[in-house]
C-alpha cells in the first residue's frame, strides 16, 4: 500500500527505532482497515537542534523534498506526508526494503576503479592504505545528483542512496534548501557535464511550478521565504550554466561520513 491518502489518513503505530540516526526515528506500520504499509517515522520534537538549520524544520524540509521530486517527475524520493502521530507531527515515509547486494557508493584500493564507476575522492583507510571514493555511474544516480543540487542537499552519504526493485532512490532529506550553498555529495562523478535535453526540460518545468500554482503554496507552508527564492535561484543557474554542479569552495563538498 503506497496510497498517500492511506499514508496520511491510516492509523501510525510504532514498532522499532533506528537507534543509529542521529535524530529521533521510529520505525512503524500505516493501518487502514486490513492493509498496512511499514513505514518511518521522524517526529518533530525528536530533531536535534542544528548550528545552521532553524530549530524543529527537518520534517517539512523533507516533505518539501518529496514534493519537489514528484514535481519534476524524477520520483527520488519514496512516498511521504506530514502528519500527527504517536510522539507528534513529523514526517512518515513508506519503508524501502534494500537491495544489500547493489551498492551504489564503495571504498576501493586506489587506482582499482572499476568499469561503470566514478572515482570521487582518494584518502586512507584506518590502516592507512591508499583507498578511493566511487560510486556507480548510472542514470539513476544521476537523477539523484540532479535533485540534491535543485534542494540544496547537504547531507548525501551512501547510505542514503536506496536500491530496490531495479532503480534507486534516496532518503533522509531533512538538511535542503538552505538558503546558502551548501551541497554536500558523494555523487561528483558528473560535475559539469552538460545538462541533457529531458533534465533541462524537468528543470523548466520545476521552475514555473515553484513559482506558481500548487506547489509554489505547498512550499510557502514549509519553507521560509529567502529559501524558496534560492531554490528558485539554483534551478536558474542550472539552466543558465547548462551543466550538472561543481564542488565549491566554501564548504566541505561530501558528507561525512561519506558512507
Amino acid at each position: 500500500m503506497s496510497d498517500l491518502r492511506a499514508l496520511s489518513e491510516g492509523e501510525l503505530e510504532v514498532t522499532g527505532r533506528l537507534v543509529a540516526a542521529s535524530n529521533g526515528t521510529f520505525v512503524g506500520q500505516v493501518v487502514q482497515g486490513s492493509l498496512a504499509t511499514e513505514c518511518v517515522y521522524k517526529p518533530v520534537r525528536g530533531e536535534r537542534p542544528l548550528w545552521d538549520f532553524p530549530d524543529g524544520t527537518l520534517a517539512a524540509r523533507e516533505y518539501a523534498a518529496y514534493l519537489v521530486s514528484e514535481a519534476a517527475g524524477w520520483h527520488v524520493v519514496p512516498p511521504t506526508v506530514l502528519r500527527d502521530g504517536p510522539f507528534g507531527v513529523g514526517m512518515v515515509q513508506e519503508w524501502v526494503d534494500v537491495d544489500v547486494d547493489a551498492p551504489q557508493v564503495a571504498v576501493v584500493p586506489a587506482d582499482e576503479t572499476p568499469d561503470g564507476w566514478f572515482a570521487v575522492v582518494d584518502a586512507v583507510d584506518l590502516d592507512d592504505r591508499p583507498v578511493t571514493l566511487l560510486h556507480r555511474d548510472t542514470p539513476d544516480l544521476r537523477t539523484v545528483a540532479l535533485f540534491d543540487a535543485v534542494v540544496n542537499n547537504a547531507d548525501r552519504k551512501g547510505g542514503h542512496l536506496l536500491p530496490s526493485d531495479g532503480r534507486v532512490r534516496g532518503c533522509d532529506h531533512g538538511l535542503t534548501f538552505h538558503e546558502e550553498p551548501k551541497l554536500r555529495t558523494v555523487l561528483w562523478g558528473w560535475s559539469g557535464d552538460v545538462l541533457e535535453p529531458g533534465e533541462r526540460s524537468r528543470l523548466e518545468t520545476l521552475r514555473a511550478d515553484v513559482t506558481s500554482g500548487p506547489l509554489c503554496d505547498a512550499l510557502a507552508d514549509l519553507l521560509a521565504v529567502d529559501e524558496r527564492r534560492a531554490l528558485t535561484r539554483r534551478i536558474d543557474q542550472l539552466l543558465t550554466s547548462g551543466r550538472m554542479p561543481d564542488p565549491g569552495d566554501r564548504w566541505p563538498t561530501i558528507p561525512w561520513p561519506p558512507l
